[in-house]
């Protein structure tokens, strides 16, 4: 057995009556146990919210988003756009429309964005899936209807009673200057059958209505703001997407789930980062036990120190010795803090024991826990090269004082 590791781990297990220094390597290695614990549950709670919220973006959003590059809206009938609808890897393909309006219902009013969907719009997206009241239906008998964000629908205090009507005002493009705003204005009557509830980003914003509805609305032809694509799911995505913008060419900007809302993700990552920065500051602040820990043993140990040198051993087996009790300490209580974290993500998953306060009103009753092995290996690394340095310090500065003396 190595010389170094077999004195190291002696010191660190000894059966010898508790002494200071015991206990200062115990709460070591209960510090840096708690620390990597830590940052192992919360950034699993973070992974957590971060796939619940994907998940509802998921829901609106396809797979590919084709938009015009200059201009709002483009024919989709074009031979560049026939091609892709034949890729291999499409399954299908949306066409919307969507511009600002003005709601009123009753007498409350609220702006909001109408969006124009074609009737297969719910095999591209899952808002059919995240419904809270009524039932997903655009159109019924040649009757247009309208899907409502719920957040608007609390705006406008709307009811699904197929009683009171939607009304929706659009400026219309051609309108020239008047004193009679009825000129200037399109107004449109639609009746809701639905109310959505996503992501508030979505909910407070949007209105989905039959493509033609919008069309006649927005005084379009049969031009389309969008084309929303779903892919098959045995392709690779980062290929489609560069195959289908090389099919679409320089008019069109095709765009993937990350890059339509591109800020957010963003955000999303400096967040996680900057948790996982703040948590590994407070890990160092208690890696600073090791320091104590390996001083006061090296203090302790100056006959051993001198048994060691008269047997033989020279001042880096010696520094090695020490060094290797902080790592022991460091590892121990790593090992020790992944198993912990990922215990208590574990029964968060199967028990959902920490519940949200008002579960009532949101998607999920309890915290959300995403465990990534990734994680597991980044705080490990982390916690290992801080342990590094709580170890190196006191052996390479507190032996010049203790130790060296000793080989002169």
């Amino acid at each position: 057995m190595n010389f170094p590791f077999y004195i190291s781990r002696r010191y660190l297990i000894a059966k010898k009556s508790k002494n200071a220094i015991n206990i200062v390597s115990m709460i070591s290695i209960v510090g840096v146990t708690v620390g990597t614990a830590a940052l192992i549950v919360v950034l699993s709670v973070f992974n957590g919210f971060d796939g619940v919220i994907k998940s509802m973006y998921n829901s609106f959003d396809p797979d590919l988003k084709l938009t015009p590059a200059s201009g709002k809206v483009f024919s989709p009938d074009n031979e560049r756009l026939k091609n892709i609808r034949n890729h291999e890897a499409v399954l299908d393909i949306a066409e919307t429309l969507e511009d600002n309006a003005l709601l009123r219902y009753g007498d409350q009013q609220y702006p909001a964005v109408v969006k124009g969907v074609s009737d297969n719009f719910s095999d591209i997206s899952g808002v059919d899936t995240m419904l809270v009241v009524g039932e997903f239906v655009l159109k019924y008998k040649n009757n247009p209807y309208a899907i409502v964000g719920q957040g608007v629908a609390h705006f406008l205090s709307l009811n699904i009673n197929y009683i009171d009507p939607l009304v929706v005002y659009v400026l219309k493009r051609d309108a020239k200057v008047t004193m009679n705003p009825e000129q200037i204005v399109n107004r449109k009557y639609i009746f809701p059958s639905a109310v959505f509830g996503i992501q508030q980003e979505f909910d407070t914003k949007y209105v989905l209505v039959p493509l033609d509805f919008a069309q006649e609305l927005f005084d379009y032809q049969n031009e389309v703001s969008a084309l929303e694509i779903k892919l098959k799911p045995d392709y690779n995505r980062d290929q489609i997407q560069n195959e289908i913008a090389e099919l679409a060419g320089n008019d069109y900007l095709v765009k993937n789930r990350y890059q339509q809302h591109e800020t957010f993700y963003k955000i999303m990552k400096s967040e996680k980062f900057y948790i996982f920065l703040i948590l590994t500051f407070i890990l160092i602040v208690a890696s600073f036990n090791i320091i104590g820990s390996l001083t006061m043993l090296i203090i302790d140990k100056k006959e051993d120190i001198s048994t060691f040198r008269s047997l033989g051993a020279s001042l880096k087996t010696i520094r090695n010795i020490f060094f290797t009790e902080g790592w022991l300490i460091t590892i121990v209580g790593a090992i020790t803090g992944l198993f912990l974290g990922g215990i208590i993500c574990w029964l968060q998953i199967k028990f959902g024991f920490v519940r949200l306060q008002g579960a009532g009103s949101f998607i999920i009753d309890t915290y959300p826990v995403k465990l990534i092995w990734s994680d597991f290996m980044l705080i490990f690394i982390t916690v290992i090269f801080i342990g590094y340095f709580a170890a190196w310090y006191p052996v390479r500065y507190i032996t010049k004082r203790f130790v060296i003396q000793e080989f002169k």
